[in-house]
């Protein structure tokens, strides 16, 4: 019988000798393959923390003792140990577990994260609120070297060596990835100094002499240990963290589970006055799998796969938006020398590493540090370069203060490349793009584009360099193109310009007003609309900010019910923009505004989650002829009337060519 059948929760695991932990972390090491192999998720990172949470779980006395993860994509080993392992194949799945750590999901999940670089700072404030209710336990925070690279980590870190609080341990991840390899100083300084061939052969010199000298019964152990200490203070970041006050502990072994056990039962036995601690672990992102130990990038996140070849299942390469992304702005910057590309620790994932293999030298990778990108690109802005800032939108909220005083305030032309617009599926509510047409349009002088497809990303991508006069920004979706047909070249595009896409008649029931991604959704909303005996118009408007108002205006004058359609909140968005238009005009006009609701949407496929937002086609069609009934303004039958002929318009005064 294995023994992770046994193991219910931490208190089971504490239960087994420490021999048998080697065991356990096997045990849940092909756990994750198993299930992670089937189901895809994150791998690499979580078949690297095995040992730590094994250990973490098998000393300190969890619940009671708080763990937090950071980012928390690195936890599923923590899911398995704390009593959800036989609900662990639905991982990432709609209904089941999240892929992240969730307080609503267990009480071992103390704190929610799947942002980088959090644990330290609510690790800290765990441990203050213990310390003043005199209750006495630790706060523990396990971080990434990647995560290291933000700079909310060094605000925790510098709080914590002046705070009350001693009982926190941080457990510093070292594997020197993030997502993508590490960069910058900090990460060259960790590297050069644990690997110091220096500091490794002085370590091994020294005791190889002690034992040579005890052995012959001169008692020089004790001067030999202090001895180790000064210099490993020397070679390695113990003097920088000792700096902010932390008792350095390091670097260790991250898999060797006897030396990771010895050093937290010390940690616990000084108590909790002790501290604040900073274990230093030496870890390999996708441990125990080969294929992900060589290629931790490439397995970082996976979909299915075979174990034996490690081959994804993800049938025909198909394009995604961040190619297209990408390969548009090589285009334009073999035009252009002044345009520079930046991201924030995620060139892989916003197609920025394609763009730094042509131009290594005009590329920014500047860590997980998105609010330092943004005031670099407004920097370089000022010196007429066209810096592209190509961030995911869930991650750009936390540069909100720079987008509002560093470049909104000043007027600087910063390019926003907001990858992910909208839902993402599995990761869930930490990645949603959900949010950006609302905090952006609230910001003066910025102009914000969504394409309804790849052909016009490219268009859009060209509009946003060529456009000096201020901020822009353009979202556009996870994954797989839409597949039309692509313009040879990329264009300018009419600033403030939408596109009327068809109208079944002069004056019609509804007014379809979309953008970005819902453009597709309605296509097949109004084909369900037409089939109920309902006349419609489809505009693209393709801005949020400026709104082609006249276009707007026209076409809702001459319908009895307008409908907005965004992948974004409901409130302040797109949709918010179409009603404060009609304000301004006194236009009174039957309004439906369809978005994301009002709460966070849990994970599950796009597909599943749009249909739970009512924003597929049939949720549109849905809620639109719903609204119709309300007002009384619906066709007597609305189930099986179809419409045999209709008169398009295919040209417009005010359609845009």
């Amino acid at each position: 019988m294995k023994l992770l059948e046994k193991i219910n929760s931490p208190e089971d695991l504490r239960k087994l000798k420490a021999s048998s932990l080697k065991q356990v972390a096997q045990e849940v090491r092909e756990l994750i393959l198993q299930v992670v192999s089937e189901k895809g998720g994150h791998f690499a990172s979580n078949l690297g923390t095995v040992e730590l949470a094994v250990a973490l779980h098998y000393v300190f006395e969890t619940p009671k003792d708080k763990i937090v993860w950071d980012v928390g994509h690195q936890s599923y080993p923590h899911k398995i140990l704390t009593g959800r392992k036989d609900r662990f194949h639905t991982i990432r799945q709609e209904g089941g577990l999240s892929g992240f750590t969730n307080r609503f999901e267990s009480e071992y999940d103390h704190f929610g994260a799947g942002h980088a670089s959090t644990s330290i700072s609510a690790a800290l404030g765990i441990a203050e609120g213990m310390r003043l209710a005199g209750t006495p336990h630790m706060g523990i925070a396990v971080i990434g070297d990647g995560s290291m690279t933000g700079g909310l980590a060094y605000e925790a870190l510098n709080n914590a060596g002046h705070i009350p609080a001693k009982n926190l341990v941080v457990i510093f991840n070292d594997n020197d990835m993030s997502i993508d390899p590490n960069v910058g100083a900090l990460s060259k300084f960790v590297n050069h100094t644990v690997t110091h061939p220096g500091y490794n052969r002085f370590r091994k010199e020294i005791r190889s002499l002690v034992d040579s000298l005890n052995n012959h019964g001169v008692p020089v152990r004790n001067v030999a240990s202090k001895i180790r200490k000064s210099v490993k203070t020397f070679f390695t970041p113990g003097m920088l963290f000792e700096c902010f006050g932390f008792r350095y502990l390091g670097p260790i072994d991250g898999h060797n589970l006897e030396e990771l056990v010895d050093t937290l039962k010390f940690i616990r036995s000084e108590g909790v006055e002790s501290g604040p601690y900073l274990v230093h672990a030496i870890t390999k992102k996708g441990k125990g799998y080969k294929l992900a130990e060589e290629l931790p990038l490439k397995y970082h996140g996976v979909t299915s796969f075979k174990i034996n070849d490690g081959i994804q299942s993800s049938g025909p390469k198909t394009p995604n938006y961040q190619d297209v992304f990408a390969d548009t702005l090589i285009k334009l910057a073999k035009e252009d020398p002044r345009i520079v590309a930046i991201t924030a620790a995620m060139p892989s994932g916003t197609g920025i590493n394609k763009f730094q293999k042509e131009f290594p030298t005009r590329t920014y990778d500047v860590g997980i540090a998105e609010s330092h990108a943004v005031l670099f690109a407004a920097g370089m802005a000022t010196e007429g370069y066209r810096p592209v800032a190509a961030i995911y939108s869930t991650f750009l909220q936390r540069a909100y203060d720079q987008i509002i005083h560093d470049v909104g305030i000043q007027n600087l032309p910063v390019i926003f490349a907001m990858d992910r617009g909208g839902l993402v599926g599995a990761d869930g509510a930490t990645h949603q793009g959900a949010f950006d047409l609302s905090y952006l349009r609230a910001v003066p002088n910025f102009v914000i584009m969504a394409p309804k497809d790849e052909n016009e990303l490219q268009h859009m991508i060209k509009t946003a360099i060529h456009h000096q006069t201020g901020p822009i920004a353009f979202r556009y979706p996870r994954g797989e193109v839409v597949g039309v047909k692509m313009d040879k070249e990329p264009i300018c595009l009419p600033i403030g310009k939408g596109e009327l896409l068809s109208a079944d008649a002069e004056q019609v029931d509804i007014s379809i007003f979309a953008v970005g991604q819902a453009v597709q959704s309605s296509i097949e909303a109004q084909k369900i609309l037409r089939e109920q005996g309902l006349k419609t118009v489809l505009i693209n408007a393709r801005y949020i900010k400026p709104l082609d108002e006249e276009l707007l205006l026209y076409w809702a004058k001459r319908s009895n019910l307008v409908v907005t359609i965004e992948e974004n909140s409901v409130m302040g968005g797109f949709g918010s923009g179409v009603l404060e238009l009609f304000q301004r005009q006194n236009l009174q006009k039957n309004c439906l505004v369809l978005g994301l609701p009002d709460h966070f949407i849990d994970h599950a496929s796009p597909k599943s989650q749009r249909a739970m937002c009512f924003l597929d086609g049939n949720g549109i069609a849905t809620k639109t002829i719903e609204k119709l009934k309300s007002l009384d303004l619906a066709p007597k039958t609305t189930t099986t009337t179809k419409t045999k002929s209709k008169r398009t318009i295919k040209e417009s005064s005010l359609s845009l060519q």
